[in-house]
């Protein structure tokens, strides 16, 4: 399962192998001050906007990929009957937001937000 993890000045998903292959992508990296609020979604399919750009959906089990909306682009490993761990991230990043299905969301919320200077929820 994927973690979210501070390494050096970024934050960094890492993904396995079958997750690399769903999403069509092998990195996620974001520079950690882009960091704007960090939060826990208790319904896994809240944390989906947009529409997917390019990626794996399994309707009502999994979506992983980029998805493209108004304000720019999420990075989403989602699964279904799970909380979300949703990363708003600064317009200076190349993402709008990290959402991912992780196997201890609060306790990953509250590691990054001790890199928040403003707090977070």
């Amino acid at each position: 399962m994927a973690r979210v993890l501070i390494e050096g000045t970024d934050i960094v998903v890492r993904l396995s192998w079958w997750e690399k292959a769903a999403a069509r992508r092998r990195v996620v990296r974001v520079p950690a001050s882009a960091l704007r609020r960090v939060y826990v979604e208790p319904d896994w399919w809240r944390a989906l906007r947009g529409e997917r750009e390019r990626g794996t959906c399994v309707p009502g089990r999994l979506c992983a990929g980029i998805r493209t909306h108004h304000e720019g682009q999420d990075f989403t490993l989602v699964r279904s009957g799970g909380p979300v761990l949703c990363v708003e991230l600064h317009r200076s990043s190349p993402l709008s937001r990290l959402a991912v299905s992780v196997p201890d969301a609060d306790g990953t919320r509250r590691e990054l937000s001790q890199t928040d200077a403003g707090g977070g929820p």
